[in-house]
């Protein structure tokens, strides 16, 4: 047993001080004093809050996850724990389906090896698959060459691993495929749109619950025409994804989203494989990239995913929006947990619950990370 005491711990409703966490694989307790024997760990003022869970990530330090093999998916996974993340979905961009099959089998080995009782780094908890069933018109950084017309045979046999797939519900056949997706467990988000409010409002109903990166690669919030945005802003049901970089997204809008979607907003990096390296140039997936500071472009100015890490999408979401730091710890935890199905067992510090856990300093820089009660990192 495992106990961590003068710590300020984060739950889904507030912050608790002068208690003692307890854990040995889950959290066991939340009490006055540690149980004789355990082993004490002093987070010396420190938050303690549940692990972070990135639902959208597609690379970093040189590693792309289009492209990585289960050895490489399981480095990564030993990699993020430095920043707090203790599950996290690789993400694919839209190839070929022959590619993609291999990216999911990957996925899929890897959440064999990180699920193992023993593994130190974070869970591979699926795959998220951004396209192929997307609108060319709409392709931001990915190759619309690669946009594929909507087939649900492809994706049946990958139930087990496909947490998300991001589908444009304007497409033809789309709302079919939702469906039939949903009914097979596959959550639908939906994004590289053109969709007007009515489409979107068509795909909720078909049974999307998540929006890929709200704002962008969508038309902008119109009054007249309020589109995806406004109807995954007006729909409770909706989980939407934000890139807290302040890039993506101007961060004046942080309060506004916190208040329109304080349940259901979803914290996530967006990274590619040149997150975490020098500003020069790179390839992703056969394109040049240049990265500048906090940005990551290609040649004609278009974004290319973000450089983000989730730790620095808590502190600026935090930063910017002005809510407590709780409510934001529930954007990278609780709420992805709930929008991929796995909050039973992890999102929050409750009994029962996998003992993923962070110890973060009032900057919320991260000193360690417990994930399934062992210690993957200290800083």
């Amino acid at each position: 047993m495992k106990c961590i005491v003068n710590g300020r711990i984060l739950m889904p409703d507030g912050v608790i001080d002068g208690k003692v966490l307890s854990f040995d694989r889950q959290i066991e307790a939340i009490s006055n004093k540690p149980p004789e024997g355990a082993e004490l760990i002093d987070a010396r003022g420190c938050y303690v809050t549940p692990g972070l869970i990135d639902v959208h990530c597609h690379g970093f330090q040189g590693w792309d996850v289009s492209r990585a093999s289960a050895a490489e998916l399981e480095h990564m996974s030993a990699h993020v724990v430095r920043h707090g993340v203790t599950g996290w979905l690789p993400t694919t961009f839209s190839m070929p389906w022959s590619d993609l099959e291999r990216s999911f089998e990957a996925a899929r080995e890897a959440m064999r090896q990180t699920a193992d009782a023993d593994w130190r780094g974070a869970r591979v908890l699926g795959c998220n698959a951004e396209g192929p069933f997307l609108n060319p018109g709409r392709p931001g950084a990915q190759f619309g060459q690669f946009f594929q017309r909507i087939d649900i045979r492809k994706v049946k046999r990958w139930s087990d691993v496909l947490r998300l797939i991001t589908v444009a519900p304007e497409a033809e056949g789309a709302l079919a495929f939702i469906q039939e997706a949903t009914r097979k467990g596959i959550r639908i988000s939906m994004g590289h749109s053109d969709a007007t409010a009515e489409q979107a409002m068509a795909g909720i109903e078909a049974g999307a619950t998540h929006v890929t990166h709200l704002f962008n690669a969508m038309p902008p919030l119109k009054h007249r025409e309020p589109g995806l945005i406004g109807a995954a802003l007006n729909d409770d049901r909706v989980y939407c994804e934000l890139i807290a970089d302040g890039i993506h997204v101007s961060p004046t809008l942080f309060p506004m989203l916190a208040k329109l979607k304080p349940h259901r907003l979803v914290l996530i990096t967006d990274s590619v494989i040149c997150a975490g390296q020098p500003d020069g140039i790179y390839e992703l997936l056969g394109r040049k990239v240049f990265v500048s500071g906090d940005q990551c472009r290609l040649a004609d100015g278009t974004i290319a995913g973000s450089l983000l890490t989730m730790d620095r999408a808590v502190r600026n979401f935090a930063q910017y929006a002005g809510i407590p730091l709780w409510r934001v710890v529930n954007m990278a935890s609780l709420y992805p947990a709930r929008a991929i199905g796995v909050d039973d067992r992890k999102g929050a510090l409750q009994r029962g619950k996998d003992a993923d856990i962070v110890i973060a300093d009032r900057d919320f820089n991260v000193q360690a990370t417990y994930v399934g009660g062992k210690c993957c990192f200290r800083a």
